[in-house]
């Protein structure tokens, strides 16, 4: 039945104008903005639905996830952009904030809605 659509993903923050600013300035992502919504246009040509929701709460898991060659790179420049790197209970990681033990090389972020994201090491 839908083996020929295109799917697409969403997910949901509290403040349209802030990650329409976080996405598209501090991350660099093309964004569009239509009927008080979002899509974030990702490389592979699979949009990202942003919608307001103003009972907001964020998912307690990664909701999405960037590749990276360069894990130390990319942390480094988005702390240079403002970017906080989070640290979790049971997680270890390093001074930057990535985790290098138990899988591939990773670090987690907010977006101001504190919905979690990640760059990981390919």
């Amino acid at each position: 039945m839908f083996g020929k659509t295109k799917a697409f993903s969403g997910f949901a923050v509290d403040d349209i104008p802030a990650a329409r600013r976080f996405y598209g300035e501090t991350l660099g992502l093309e964004v569009t903005e239509q009927n008080g919504m979002l899509t974030l246009h990702i490389a592979g040509d699979r949009p990202i639905l942003v919608y307001p929701k103003p009972d907001h709460t964020p998912a307690p898991y990664t909701i999405l996830n960037f590749p990276v060659e360069d894990i130390d790179a990319a942390v480094d420049e988005l702390t240079r952009r403002g970017v906080r790197f989070q640290r979790y209970e049971g997680m270890p990681v390093d001074e930057k904030g990535i985790m290098r033990a138990g899988g591939p090389l990773i670090a987690w972020f907010t977006d101001p809605a504190g919905n979690v994201l990640s760059v990981l090491q390919q």
